[in-house]
């Protein structure tokens, strides 16, 4: 059951159910899901959605719930650039391609790296808005590690954009959240925001 499921105390539809209703899309659209080259198509689509929104099944805060104490002190900026990611829109389902940048300021205690990484996916591999991705990726890394700040940069393009509607191309949309330190102190703020390569500092 996922996590939607859960929360509306709804009943998962069953495999069969779920390719039956990709049917009638495949009907809807025009075609004939009993022809050759449709016949497996509902199979195949239920298979795919299972991959692109199994982040329901995943929780993120278990799996940032094991950290490290022995860092020799260490309390400077900890950063993951350029973290890549697919999504989909929770509009349209369509997909949203893009690549996160997340640091974050310890507090006695640090993450493997790849845990970072994994929380990106996790959320994002659920029907999402990019502003709505980007503050559960801050919130649980802020709520679960308690670091002294976190920064979340994500930088997308929308297919139900170039694909669909105004058929825009070539664009992308950028957006930020700034908790604790990241928020609070530009020093901090801007030393990530230089990490990542999107503030360039002045010259002179």
């Amino acid at each position: 059951m996922t996590e939607a499921t859960k929360n509306k105390g709804l009943k998962k539809p069953t495999q069969t159910e779920a390719e039956d209703a990709v049917r009638t899309l495949l009907r809807w659209a025009g075609d004939d899901p009993t022809r050759e080259g449709l016949l497996d198509t509902p199979k195949r689509v239920v298979k795919a959605y299972g991959e692109f929104f199994r982040g329901y099944g995943e929780d993120p805060r278990q799996i940032l719930s094991r950290t490290f104490e022995e860092v020799c002190g260490y309390d400077e900026l900890i950063v993951l650039r350029d973290i890549p990611f697919e999504s989909h829109c929770e509009h349209h389902m369509a997909p949203i391609i893009g690549r996160a940048h997340v640091g974050y300021l310890p507090n006695k205690k640090v993450i493997g790296i790849s845990k970072l990484a994994r929380v990106v996916e996790t959320y994002a591999k659920r029907l999402q808005v990019q502003e709505k991705l980007t503050a559960q990726i801050a919130d649980c890394i802020w709520e679960v590690l308690e670091p002294l700040g976190v920064g979340v940069i994500i930088q997308a393009t929308h297919e139900c954009m170039s694909t669909r509607g105004v058929h825009t191309h070539g664009v992308s949309m950028v957006t930020s959240r700034m908790v604790g330190a990241f928020r609070d102190d530009e020093k901090t703020r801007r030393e990530f925001l230089t990490v990542v390569g999107t503030f360039e500092p002045h010259k002179g």
